[in-house]
């Protein structure tokens, strides 16, 4: 007979489930091993949390960090311990260095003998808090709702990042009282600007003769577009971005510069180059070295940001302003008049580089011109349509050429330049949102590497394409190598057949035999919400010299 003073108890696994529910999480990606099947079952259970199951953790990764780069909301990924958990490590590092939220959650061997050496036991907080904001193991049960809710108020808090949780095995199948509940949700804004700091920018804005405006991943994430537009304008400052904050300033726009970070000095370099004051709206420094843009640290810099400014050599900042970065803009543009800058210098960097795509556009060549694709890739997807870019030398192109004219509309991994993650991180897109087409591009060599995810793609009915630059090779290295040594090694192999390699998923398989069939297979593939796609398309990376060499002839554009 049960005493009326005997509390009342639940599982443990089923609170955590339901913790993870009032943060509003709606997938959680990962593979289930012994140790986290009672946690498993629960997600069964939820009624509003879908568990992706896939076919490697590192993949459930970049699912969980590109469905939390696209959504502001911390993804979720699940492991085992051991080696399971070691596998998520790479994402939830890539998430960490590009600022996307996630929570990294797996399975620890038991308290009772994590004390000395046993089975498949690793220091797991050790090794993922050199990659994380925080990272912690939940020993004691009714410590759990307060650091589940810690941990997704950490990854989602600008900067955004990574947090990990490990969970001791015997604790998922204990129980834990009733009356311990998830804790209450409440969003952190950043606040206003400095007035003081406002005024010293705002001097170092009137005193300036060639200011430009470096946007980063930080604007994108804050959604500062509009902003930024109504700034360039009032003030006919011109901007650039980085690769990751391509979008949050349209390239469609008269002020835009193009996007920075290119391995060599590139078109949009040169407006740099000229510059006394560099205003940098969301930057992070490890988006790129900010010596390519301040080689001879003599410009002054206004850092515009919600945290402050990492420093170095390069990047000695003049004045930081920490706060709503749409709100400093704002604030910026009064009494402030409108400058004399060179906008001809961004119009003339603007028609060279629309050059390069219409010279792909006019190239019938086969295999085909990274500008083709470039061109082609862009007729195919709507402005608001995601394209994520796989790390390459196809990045370099994408990154450099695509026109985009919306934040997170194109995807790059720029602070820890991952490869692979684009066709896993496609599915984490897709399904954040699925209203929107999905396009995956990557090298042969990086889908080679998470390519079974297809199965996971068809599996779980989330129609996206994958677009392979095939080249048999990893292309940038190579590139890298034929620049500096003028020979490359180690860097070739041989492809299976991706079209039969993709039908053996359930998916649909396109192969690109002449140039002209590249745009009319996407279009194809991307009108199909039912299927998942896979394109294959040989490419001419005798296009990657001929760029370098170019691009080393410029001294200015006088």
């Amino acid at each position: 007979m049960k005493r009326f003073d005997e509390p009342i108890l639940t599982a443990f696994s089923d609170l955590f489930v339901r913790c993870l529910e009032n943060e509003g999480v709606e997938y959680v990606f990962g593979i289930p091993g012994e140790e986290n099947i009672h946690i498993i079952d629960a997600l069964y259970n939820s009624s509003t949390i879908r568990f992706v199951l896939v076919h490697h953790e590192q993949s459930a990764s970049f699912m969980a960090e590109m469905y939390g780069r696209v959504t502001g909301k911390a993804g979720v990924c699940l492991s085992t311990l051991g080696p399971g958990a070691i596998n998520l490590l790479l994402g939830t590092a890539d998430a960490n260095t590009d600022s996307s939220p996630l929570v990294a959650i797996s399975a620890q061997v038991g308290l009772y003998r994590s004390y000395r050496e046993t089975h498949q036991y690793v220091d797991l907080v050790s090794m993922f808090k050199s990659v994380t904001k925080w990272s912690s193991e939940i020993k004691l049960p009714e410590t759990m709702p307060v650091m589940v809710r810690k941990a997704f108020k950490i990854s989602q808090t600008e900067r955004p990042g990574a947090c990990y949780l490990a969970i001791p095995e015997e604790l998922e199948k204990t129980t834990i009282r009733k009356e311990i509940q998830p804790l209450h949700v409440s969003r952190v804004y950043p606040g206003s600007p400095s007035e003081s700091q406002l005024l010293r920018a705002k001097d170092l804005l009137r005193n300036s003769r060639n200011p430009i405006v470096l946007a980063g991943h930080g604007a994108a994430r804050s959604d500062s577009q509009q902003a930024l537009v109504k700034f360039a304008e009032h003030t006919n400052v011109p901007v650039a971005t980085t690769f990751m904050g391509k979008g949050v300033f349209p390239d469609d726009h008269p002020n835009s510069l193009g996007t920075v970070g290119f391995m060599h000095h590139d078109y949009v370099n040169f407006g740099f180059d000229r510059a006394d004051l560099l205003l940098c709206v969301g930057y992070d420094m490890q988006e790129f070295d900010p010596i390519k843009i301040n080689p001879n640290d003599d410009k002054q810099i206004i850092h515009i940001s919600t945290h402050p400014a990492e420093v170095d050599a390069h990047y000695t900042v003049t004045v930081g302003i920490q706060g709503d970065m749409s709100q400093t803009l704002l604030e910026l543009t009064k009494g402030i008049a409108r400058k004399e800058t060179d906008i001809a210098n961004s119009c003339k960097i603007q028609s060279l580089l629309r050059k390069e795509l219409e010279y792909g556009k006019q190239s019938e060549s086969f295999p085909v011109k990274p500008q083709r694709i470039v061109y082609d890739i862009r007729k195919a997807l709507g402005n608001k349509d995601i394209g994520l870019v796989d790390t390459g030398a196809l990045k370099m192109w994408m990154a450099r050429l695509y026109p985009t004219y919306c934040p997170n509309t194109c995807l790059i991994s720029n602070g820890l330049s991952t490869m692979s993650f684009a066709l896993p991180g496609a599915i984490g897109v897709k399904m954040a949102k699925p209203g929107d087409k999905v396009l995956a591009a990557t090298g042969d060599g990086g889908f080679l590497m998470l390519g079974n995810e297809l199965a996971t793609a068809v599996r779980e009915k989330v129609p996206i394409v994958v677009l392979i630059w095939e080249d048999q090779s990893y292309g940038l290295i190579k590139w890298k190598m034929d620049t500096e040594f003028g020979h490359h090694s180690g860097v070739d192999f041989k492809n299976p057949d991706f079209v039969k390699y993709a039908e053996s998923f359930g998916a649909k398989g396109y192969r690109v035999k002449k140039t002209q069939d590249l745009l009319p297979s996407l279009i194809d593939a991307l009108a199909d919400n039912k299927s998942v796609s896979v394109i294959t398309c040989p490419v001419d990376y005798s296009e990657n010299i001929k760029l370098t060499k170019r691009l080393g002839e410029i001294s200015d554009f006088q």
